[in-house]
């Protein structure tokens, strides 16, 4: 039985991993945390707020005071840490506030549990930094997949705060003895996301009918993860994966942005065969690129695979499907995010994490 601290529990991942340990790990205890900033929604949590083994925080991983009172009041032994800065445009805009809640709240929180787990070395201890794929840098179109063993090399202010917290995390296993492991996953997409994200952008311009920007030539080559295998490679971490370890989790689907987007629009035009635009894939557009853009990233899932045994569930097909009759069904869902944050980036082309 855990007694899990989750960090960013209102976020994208976050919400689908509080709900999948929920269902998978019924007897655990989990304290979902989260500021509640603009990619956040409590809203995502209805179905887990009234089930006894949940109990949600609204604070900030910056309060360190407060995660320590946290880790003891409720004697939490495992924390996963989401919270994080994720969106790279943003990153580009406003680097310092990436490295105020990617490094230094990283730090914050790896100080709480220092002062509370290894005061007491005996007491049995987890610390799972969630990262990204995007600290390996970009791949040239021949380049064998990123594995655990690349040399960091991000380039993006984005990637560069998640490169020094994965480097933070791994300083204090070795420093402070603190039981740790790391992952590094590709590019999420499911249930949740928010609307600013290249995926739920592209479908809900779909449903409204307006145009679907895209960087560039659209070539730019990302490897797809559907949520729920991102949650099912974090649990066998968790619970099978050996300390101090790091696992690249990845969905074995590499496709180029404009690809998605065509098949996107393919099964809008099955889903909804009735609307003025139609094939759907009259609304790409190509806009100007972003600084700095990585041309491609893929993740060799060798190490996951053979030690923990894991393998991805959802082909891109099957969960692009999924995921469009998802944010069919959840209109009020999104429409309430879209409405608080129009005036914001919501329809730029975007190709980042959580």
């Amino acid at each position: 039985m855990r007694r899990l601290l989750i960090t960013g529990a209102a976020g994208f991942i976050g919400t689908n991993f509080v709900h999948y340990w929920l269902a998978n790990h019924a007897d655990d205890f989990i304290v979902g945390l989260d500021a509640l900033t603009y990619a956040a929604n409590r809203d995502s949590l209805a179905a887990a707020i009234p089930n006894p083994q949940f109990r949600f925080v609204h604070g900030d991983i910056r309060d360190r005071a407060l995660v320590i009172s946290l880790l003891k009041e409720e004697q939490l032994d495992t924390i996963v840490h989401f919270a994080a800065e994720s969106h790279v445009d943003r990153s580009i805009s406003n680097p310092g506030a990436f490295l105020d809640t990617n490094v230094i709240g990283t730090h914050h929180l790896l100080e709480a549990a220092r002062q509370v787990w290894l005061a007491k070395p005996e007491v049995e201890h987890r610390f799972h930094h969630v990262s990204t794929d995007e600290v390996y840098g970009s791949l040239g179109a021949n380049d064998p997949p990123f594995t655990e063993d690349n040399r960091y090399d991000p380039q993006s202010p984005y990637a560069a705060s998640k490169a020094a917290s994965d480097h933070l995390v791994r300083a204090y296993g070795n420093t402070y003895g603190l039981r740790h492991t790391i992952s590094n996953c590709s590019n999420n997409y499911g249930p949740y996301q928010f609307p600013e994200k290249l995926i739920p952008l592209c479908i809900l311009n779909l449903l409204e009918g307006v145009p679907l920007p895209i960087y560039g030539d659209g070539q730019y080559i990302r490897d797809w993860l559907h949520v729920e295998d991102h949650c099912v490679g974090l649990d066998l971490i968790l619970t099978h994966g050996r300390e101090g370890e790091t696992y690249n989790i990845g969905g074995n689907c590499e496709y180029t942005n404009l690809a998605l987007v065509h098949q996107l629009c393919e099964i809008m035009d099955h889903c909804r065969p009735g609307t003025a635009v139609r094939p759907h894939n009259r609304l790409i557009t190509f806009v100007k690129d972003r600084p700095g853009h990585d041309r491609r990233y893929a993740i060799d899932a060798s190490k996951i695979r053979q030690g923990l045994g894991y393998v991805p569930r959802h082909s891109i097909v099957s969960g692009l499907q999924e995921v469009v009759r998802w944010y069919i069904d959840n209109e009020s869902w999104w429409q309430a995010l879209v409405a608080r944050t129009k005036n914001s980036s919501s329809h730029n082309p975007v190709q980042s994490k959580d």
